[in-house]
């Protein structure tokens, strides 16, 4: 089977910590093919097994892999500017209004925009014209758009147009032909929205199924992006309804979803999937390097938390380092180790906002922990420790956890947090926020509290420290859930039988030059004939 897989950059991802999931998946999947189509960035720099081929990149100046014989592109005469004007109201009276049939009047013109960049090689110039903004403006003025785009002026018009065209960049793309994605068995998309895109187009072009795997909820992304104070209303607006038809028309027409977690599978039912068509998988997670934390049951410090991740502010460690100082005033003897995880791929403003968080929060336990001495001659030490992964005090992950008595997440916002799968196949007990899909990877295997409450966490952590007995009751019973659900070969085999299915549901496709599978009964390929040789004339039967 040849897979198309669909991505944001030249190594796919998911949003969060489950990134490395493509990796596990094409290499556990070796008898499929794999195309890794990236919508923007470089193929990955890393070795890739045999049976995967990166796609050339469809950034800007550069020309997917296909045919060098390409049909070149043409100016759109006064037919194709029809064509296009007719395409692009439809799709624009899609953003504005929000009535009934404000998401068909989008995918109709969806559809239509696509039929045209395919005929004439792409629509970027187009997407940019002034014709553009015109119908943008014409169908924010119209009778029953929305009321926030009363207001909405030329610079709204011209910054909406250049979001479109940035996510209307696969249309024009020279994937869609019978050596590219329509060659392809299966599209398998990364994310919602542009990412699948171009499965969206392949499936109307040559019926191609299309798979769509969320791990994060990146409709949810977009809308907290687009909630930027320097942006007027009704660009807020429109940049939302564009967010929001692109993603509900992926989710209308995909032949399945696979959400990671309960929590993506609500916003998928909400922007119109079917529940027949939504099937949860969790991520995949590699068990074997805690092997030896997990089965070691004299591993763990008394009296030591430990929190891993990446420092940010919606990990929240203003409350944790509050609720540390409450249950240190209780519990005298306990330490906390704030292990900090960097993130590769963060810009340098991101980075920078990173800095100055831990540094906020280095001050604080500075100002909760005065260093305490032993002696006046003795020199001080703070019960609480910043560290970095892969420095001398935390080299490994699995040394991280192994230090732990308990592991906590105290965050306001997650997706599918990883550390917490890491510290079950750990056997560690954990005291975690119920955000996210916390509740959904717990199981009743670690205790939850409420987020930005520093009092609960304190005293859900002490209850734990001061009961061994229970602590390792339900680390050992977090380990067995973490090994029945989110290893590596549970989630292969899901996405193993998910592409069969897929696969015997869609129509056969015949190609030019090859064969149709179960075209010929298998008795054409033995050796010699069933049927008896013919009596040579005048010998006569023989008697019976």
């Amino acid at each position: 089977m040849r897979i198309g897989l669909l991505t944001e950059g030249g190594a796919p991802c998911a949003s969060g910590d489950t990134g490395a999931w493509w990796r596990r998946l094409v290499h556990g999947l070796g008898g499929h093919d794999f195309d890794l189509y990236a919508l923007d960035g470089p193929p990955p720099a890393t070795p890739l097994p045999p049976h995967v081929r990166p796609v050339a990149p469809a950034g800007e100046g550069a020309r997917p892999a296909g045919p060098a014989e390409r049909a070149p592109r043409r100016t759109h005469g006064r037919r194709d500017r029809r064509r296009f004007a007719e395409g692009f109201h439809a799709l624009a009276t899609g953003l504005a209004t929000e009535d009934d049939t404000a998401a068909d009047a989008f995918a109709d013109g969806l559809g239509a925009l696509a039929d045209l960049a395919r005929d004439t090689g792409g629509l970027p110039a187009a997407l940019r014209s002034d014709d553009a903004v015109r119908l943008l403006e014409d169908a924010c003025r119209a009778p029953g758009a929305r009321r926030a785009l009363a207001d909405a002026c030329l610079s709204d018009h011209l910054a909406l147009a250049r979001h479109l065209e940035r996510a209307l960049r696969p249309l024009s793309l020279d994937w869609y032909d019978e050596t590219a994605l329509g060659a392809a068995d299966l599209c398998h998309a990364t994310a919602g929205g542009p990412v699948a895109l171009p499965g969206l187009l392949a499936k109307r072009f040559f019926g191609t199924p299309l798979l769509v795997t969320e791990y994060g909820v990146g409709l949810r992304a977009h809308y907290l992006a687009a909630d930027d104070p320097g942006r007027s209303t009704a660009l807020r607006t429109l940049l939302a309804a564009l967010h929001g038809r692109l993603a509900g028309e992926t989710c209308r027409q995909a032949d399945l979803l696979t959400p990671g977690n309960a929590h993506a599978r609500r916003w998928q039912e909400k922007c119109g999937a079917g529940r027949d068509r939504i099937r949860t998988v969790h991520p995949g997670m590699p068990a074997t390097r805690f092997a030896e934390v997990g089965e070691d049951e004299e591993s763990g410090e008394p009296g030591t938390l430990v929190w891993i991740g990446r420092v940010e502010p919606a990990k929240d460690l203003v409350s944790l380092l509050h609720a540390f100082a409450d249950l240190r005033a209780r519990q005298p003897d306990t330490r906390l180790r704030i292990v900090s995880v960097p993130a590769a791929g963060d810009g340098d403003g991101r980075r920078d906002g990173h800095c100055a968080y831990l540094a906020q929060c280095a001050a604080l336990a500075a100002q909760l922990f005065p260093d305490e001495a032993a002696g006046a001659h003795a020199v001080g030490e703070n019960p609480v420790s910043f560290e970095e992964l892969g420095g001398p005090e935390a080299p490994t992950l699995e040394d991280v956890y192994a230090s732990a008595a308990v592991v906590v997440l105290s965050s306001t916002v997650e997706g599918f947090p990883a550390s917490l799968v890491e510290a079950m196949f750990c056997a560690r007990a954990t005291v975690s926020t119920d955000v996210g899909a916390v509740v959904e990877i717990i199981g009743g295997t670690g205790l939850v509290v409420p987020p930005r409450n520093p009092r609960a966490l304190a005293d859900a952590c002490l209850a734990l420290l001061r009961d061994p007995g229970r602590r390792h009751r339900l680390g050992a019973a977090a380990r067995a859930r973490a090994l029945e659900l989110f290893t590596v070969d549970q989630n292969l085999a899901a996405f193993r039988g998910i592409y069969l299915e897929l696969l015997s549901r869609a129509p056969v496709r015949h190609r030019a030059g090859s064969d149709v599978p179960f075209a010929h009964p298998a008795e054409t390929r033995i050796p010699g004939g069933w049927a008896p040789s013919a009596v040579p004339a005048g010998t006569g039967a023989p008697d019976a």
